[in-house]
This record gives structure tokens, C-alpha cells and sequence, in this order.
């Protein structure tokens, strides 16, 4: 009988990578003791998030320009997706505001049809980040940073509303500011008043309805009580469209290959936007439930497929919705059951309720938008940046700023690099070295006073890169009338290429003024650069000038003071 050759094993870190396509293990794991109590709290908070989640899905369907329909299909078939495949036990996905704010300029420039196939492509871009395990970098972006991006997106969806709440119609533009100056120069030409007291109706409502109780949501008493009165005042205003009786049949959206490499820019745009406020927005639901549970590159994995499947019934790019999700947490979320339920009640409401959506006022949807925009400005973040470092406070205005003139992308591209700018400016302006006392470590057999005054010893602390090494080589180049220089280096646990080159510098100046350069505690980091770089032999001559302690390092250096005051040669 021949033997039957065994396939071969599929290697670990392929493994590791295909388990994110298969939410199983999650499931499994998450659902571990699942239970009729769980079961009705995961109900209860399912139904609460889709009563909150349906004025927010058609608002942002109309702001993207892609039309209610569109939100109320995202929020239904993204919801789905994502909580199926994604990371986290709370997260409940849809169309969002800052997912908005970069459709409306995409739409404008490409068309309906060719943001189906950015989402598309977006979706796909998250996959492969997900599953190159790049989940964590959300981690290394700064404080400032989120929060001027934040607030940037806060101060754009306000504005986003400003045509609908004066009864107007957006004028083409991919930037808010100039559409925005357009539309009230128009309504002051001809005044409408019932929009915007429609709208400031609306806002008040979802101002003030939690003040009087929570158990019903602001957002549809907002839509009930204001589109009630516009109905029975028989009001001229604006209002949105049919959304259809249910969901419509999946399609691949057309394709022209040609324009693909144009779609690239948009696509990465969304892509990194889905990404960062999923992975924020998971962190957020964390938070709240005092537990650190979600895994950042299955949920990028499971937002990318949400945006590849959306697309195909008509959805626009979604993302992990902040407000939504905390709303889940607040009203007893337990597992991604709640995500699930809030998809199903969103399609069941469509299937039974979607021919009303006609009389419903854009008005209305401004209001609750100008509400959501409100709460989403952090003030208390501004205030607390304001009080710390001037370099974080700028960092956030510049964020904020760039992401109100320009777009979201720029903001965070401007963002982490003005960080990263003032960043570097702090550690040039901090002290790297410190003059050591010589005497603590002064060996018996010396002459104390002698060896202060011909031998300096310094402690470098934190890494010497580029932006450092030049004010070190500065400061001791410009030593004089000694005739040795000891650097303890184990605070110093990282060395680039210029910090090696500066010590290289440093080491051929002292030289050439018969200076010897002695160094004890290097750390494995910079000893292994200087060896790959072929400098350790040459600083160090050889290793016999490389010491574990900072003691042996200046007992070798009373042996050169010694000497020289005897008039001996140097040595080696």
C-alpha cells in the first residue's frame, strides 16, 4: 500500500493571519455562558441603539449627498457585517460624521456611482492592514492630534448643515468654508424662515428632551414632534426622499479600469478615516466598560469587510459610530448580539415604516446634526491642552484648523508631523549631558584635586539621534585644558546614525588636541550600531577604552593624568 503523503502544515504566522477572516473563535469565546439575562440585555440595548441610530443614518445619508436611502441601507448591511467579523464585543457600525465629511467632496468629484467602488477599494485596503497586523499604530497617535481632528470634524458638520437648516441647496464645492459663505449670502438675499425654525426646533428638542428623560431617545422625538408640525402647518420646506421598502438586491457597481488610479488617493482617505475612528471608537467602548477586550486588527478586518458588502446594496463607506457605540455600552451592551439586533430592528422599521420618510423635513435632520456636533466639540480637552505644554496645544490647533480649511487626511498628516516637529524641539532644548563629580569616583591612589581639575566626566541621558547630537558635539568640542573626557552612556539606550557620526566627530577632535575620550556603561544598541558602522575599535581603541562602571572608567583616567603630569607618553 503507498503511502499517503500528508499535506503540509500551514506555517504559524500564516495561520495567525487567516484566524482574523474567521470570527468563530471570537464568537466562541465571547459567547461563552451566554444566557437568557445576557440575551434580553443584549435586546434591550439593540433596540435603544436603532431608535438613536435611524435619524442619525438618514441625516448622514442626505449630508453625504448620497441620500437617506444610503445611510439606512450602511447602517443596516455595515452594522451587520462588522459585528459579525470585527473586534470588538460593543462596537456598532453605520455612516458617520466625519465619514461625511469626506463622501461630500468625493461625491462631488466623482459621482455616486465611482464612490461604490471607493468603498470598495477602502475596504479592501483595511483588510490588508488588518490582517499585517498594523491594528496598533491608532496606539502612537497623539493625544493633540485626535482631538484637533475631532473638533475639526465637530466644526465641519456644523457647517455641513447650514444649507438644509436655511432651506437652500448645497452648492457644489470641496471645501466648507466657500459653500458655506455662498449659502448665507444667498438666504440674505431671499430670507425662508420656516427651515431654520425648524431647525432650531430640532436642536432645542435634542438640547433639552434628556433633561426630562432618557428612556426615549431626543432623536426621534426630534423627528416626530417636528416633522408632525411641518405636516399639519403644511410648511414649504425641503424634505427627504423615499427610502425603499427594503433592502435591494446586492450589485456589483460599474467599473472602468482606466479610472482606478485616480480612485487610489480617495480610497486611502477612507480607508484611514474607517480605520482611525473603529479602532478610537473601540477604545472608547472599552473605556466605558471598564474592560480591555477588543482586538484592533480583527476589527480593522471586520470594517473592511463591512465596506466591501455595503457598497454592493447601495451603502456609502461606513465606520465604527463613537455616539452609537456608547450608547450600546450605557443601556447594558453585553456581546456583539447588540450590534446585530440594532441592524435587524433598522430593517424591520425600513421594510414597515420607510414610505413616511417623504415627510420628514432635511430641517429636522439639521437640528439633530447641530445637536451631534455640539456634544462631539471637546471642550474639556481644549481646556485641558490649553494649561499644558504649549507645543500640544498648537499641535491640536493646527490639526483642528487644517482639518476645517482642508481635509481630514491633511489634518493628521499635519498633525503628527507638527508633534513630531515640537516633539524633536523639546529634546533639543533639554539637557542631554550632565557634568558627573569626579571625586565620587576617584580611586584611592589619586590626587583628588588634580584629577578634578584635568579629568570632566558627563552622563548622557535618553537617545543620541540627530536632532541632539549636534548641541553635544558643540558642547564638547568646546572643552579645554583637560586631559581626559569620560562619557557614561547606560542612560543612553539608543543611538542613530548621526549620534554615531557625532561621537565619531567628537572623538577626533579631542584627539587631535590630546584628549582622550573614555566611555563606560554602553548600552547593546548603540555598542552594536558602532561595530555594524566599524567605529567601536576606533572610539573605544580597541575595547580598552569601553568600561562596564563609571569607577573603572576614571581610575583608567588617573593612570593618563598620572602620566602625563610625570611627563611620560601617552599610552595606547
Amino acid at each position: 500500500m503507498s503511502a499517503i503523503t500528508p499535506a503540509p502544515a500551514t506555517p504559524k504566522g500564516a495561520r495567525e493571519v487567516l484566524s482574523l477572516l474567521n470570527p468563530a473563535p471570537a464568537w466562541k469565546r465571547e459567547f461563552a455562558g451566554y444566557g437568557q439575562e445576557k440575551f434580553l440585555k443584549d435586546l434591550l440595548a439593540g433596540v435603544t441603539v436603532a431608535i438613536v441610530a435611524l435619524p442619525l443614518a438618514l441625516a448622514f445619508g442626505v449630508v453625504s449627498g448620497a441620500g437617506a436611502a444610503a445611510g439606512v441601507i450602511t447602517a443596516i448591511i455595515a452594522g451587520l457585517v462588522a459585528a459579525a467579523f470585527g473586534g470588538s464585543r460593543y462596537q456598532v457600525t453605520g455612516p458617520t460624521g466625519a465619514m461625511t465629511v469626506v463622501l461630500l467632496p468625493i461625491i462631488s468629484q466623482y459621482g455616486m456611482t465611482q464612490v461604490y467602488v471607493i468603498g470598495i477599494m477602502a475596504g479592501l485596503m483595511l483588510v490588508v492592514i488588518g490582517l499585517a497586523r498594523l491594528g496598533r499604530v491608532i496606539d502612537r497617535i497623539p493625544w493633540p492630534v485626535i482631538t484637533g481632528f475631532t473638533n475639526g470634524i465637530a466644526v465641519i458638520i456644523a457647517l455641513q448643515q447650514v444649507p438644509a437648516a436655511l432651506g437652500l441647496k448645497a452648492p457644489h464645492g470641496e471645501t466648507i468654508l466657500p459653500t458655506t459663505w455662498a449659502v448665507v449670502q444667498e438666504f440674505l438675499a431671499r430670507p425662508h424662515w420656516a427651515p431654520l425654525g425648524l431647525t432650531l426646533v430640532s436642536f432645542g428638542i435634542m438640547l433639552l428632551w434628556p433633561r426630562v428623560t432618557t428612556r426615549v431617545p431626543a432623536g426621534i422625538v426630534a423627528l416626530l414632534v417636528v416633522t408632525g408640525a411641518a405636516t399639519a402647518l403644511h410648511l414649504d420646506v425641503p424634505r427627504i426622499s423615499d427610502i425603499p421598502k427594503g433592502l435591494p438586491l446586492p450589485h456589483l457597481p460599474a467599473l472602468n479600469f482606466s479610472e482606478l488610479p485616480a480612485l487610489v488617493g480617495p480610497a486611502v482617505s477612507v480607508a484611514l478615516l474607517a480605520g482611525i475612528e473603529s479602532l478610537l471608537s473601540a477604545i472608547v467602548a472599552d473605556g466605558m466598560a471598564r474592560v480591555r477586550d477588543y482586538r484592533p486588527n480583527r476589527e480593522l478586518v471586520g470594517q473592511g469587510l463591512a465596506n466591501i458588502v455595503s457598497p454592493l446594496f447601495g451603502g456609502i463607506p461606513s465606520t465604527g459610530a463613537i455616539a452609537r457605540t456608547a450608547v450600546g455600552v450605557k443601556s447594558g451592551a453585553q456581546t456583539r448580539m447588540t450590534a446585530i439586533i440594532h441592524a435587524a430592528v433598522l430593517l424591520v422599521i425600513v421594510l414597515s415604516l420607510g414610505r413616511y420618510a417623504a415627510l420628514v423635513p432635511l430641517a429636522v435632520l439639521s437640528g439633530i446634526l447641530l445637536n451631534t456636533a455640539y456634544r462631539m466639540f471637546e471642550v474639556d480637552a481644549v481646556k485641558a491642552l490649553r494649561r499644558s505644554t504649549k507645543s500640544d496645544f498648537v499641535t491640536m490647533l493646527a490639526t483642528m484648523g487644517v482639518t476645517v480649511v482642508f481635509d481630514l487626511i491633511l489634518a493628521i498628516e499635519i498633525g503628527l508631523l507638527v508633534a513630531g516637529l515640537l516633539f524633536i524641539q523639546r529634546l533639543v532644548h533639554t539637557p542631554t549631558l550632565h557634568e558627573m563629580d569626579i571625586d565620587r569616583n576617584a580611586p584611592r591612589e589619586a590626587n583628588v584635586e588634580l584629577l578634578k581639575e584635568r579629568v570632566l566626566a558627563f552622563r548622557v541621558d535618553g537617545p543620541l539621534f540627530f536632532a541632539v547630537s549636534g548641541r553635544m558635539l558643540e558642547h564638547l568640542t568646546s572643552q579645554q585644558e583637560v586631559d581626559v573626557i569620560v562619557l557614561r552612556m547606560r542612560r543612553a539606550t539608543s543611538l542613530d546614525a548621526s549620534g554615531a557620526h557625532a561621537l565619531e566627530a567628537i572623538f577626533d577632535d579631542l584627539t587631535g588636541r590630546h584628549i582622550k575620550l573614555l566611555f563606560s556603561g554602553l548600552q547593546d544598541q548603540p555598542r552594536a550600531l558602532l561595530r555594524r558602522m566599524d567605529l567601536y575599535g576606533k572610539l573605544t581603541t580597541g575595547g580598552e577604552h569601553d568600561f562596564e562602571g563609571t569607577t573603572d572608567a576614571i581610575t583608567h583616567a588617573w593612570s593618563h593624568v598620572h602620566r602625563r603630569v610625570q611627563g611620560h607618553p601617552w599610552p595606547a
